[in-house]
């Protein structure tokens, strides 16, 4: 699984005071918790741009002064103002400690419904899953390939193996829906099967 690493150095100031300073200083402070102490730390900005700014799941491999935390992210908080990152939460993994993690799905295959004419909607990018450390991984394969035209994948059609899926089972994760040209084709069909069978009574008696 990718993994980011991030140097920091342990604060030893915590007030509001050390705070701004720290990020007049280009460094953003976190907190590591889950483990036998939870960790105040801080690192450069930059240090967690490839952790925060994007979709991936990834683990977070942090040294804060010759110690190393293999952690996931929990939170996050952006000031206000300037919708600049401002603060981290860390989970640091225990073996045999449960997490709970919010995976991407990674959809697989071309839907059925979609070779006839359909159009994929996904409903959900993400699932929400309980598990231990070892089970996590960047990605949860969705196979879509016997979705049909009107049909639906739902929370509880998808395989996590060695996971227990968080959210509610019936809602959708993917559907196949039908197009506007494939309605207008139907239609176009339907009427003129419809003339078809019209022009085919016989004439009725005198």
């Amino acid at each position: 699984m990718k993994s980011v690493a991030i140097a920091g150095t342990r604060r030893t100031e915590l007030g509001k005071k050390a705070t701004r300073k720290l990020r007049s200083e280009g460094m953003i402070p976190a907190v590591i918790y889950g483990g036998t102490e939870n960790v105040h730390f801080a690192a450069p900005k930059l240090a967690f741009r490839p952790l925060v700014y994007t979709a991936e799941f990834q683990l977070a491999d942090v040294t804060v002064d010759g110690k190393n935390y293999r952690c996931i992210m929990k939170d996050l908080q952006f000031d206000v103002l300037t919708d600049e990152l401002a603060h981290l939460d860390l989970l640091e993994l225990v073996e045999d400690r449960k997490v709970i993690a919010t995976l991407p799905l990674k959809f697989v295959g071309q839907s059925k419904g979609v070779k006839d004419g359909g159009r994929l909607e996904l409903k959900l990018k993400s699932l929400n899953i309980r598990t231990l450390p070892k089970y996590l991984r960047e990605t949860i394969e969705v196979n879509i390939e016997n979705l049909e035209l009107h049909e639906n994948i739902r929370v509880q059609d998808v395989v996590a193996e060695n996971m227990e899926v968080l959210n509610s089972p019936r809602i959708p994760v993917a559907t196949v829906v039908t197009t506007r040209a494939l309605r207008t084709e139907e239609a176009a069909s339907a009427a003129a099967s419809k003339g078809a069978k019209g022009a085919a009574k016989p004439a009725a008696k005198k």
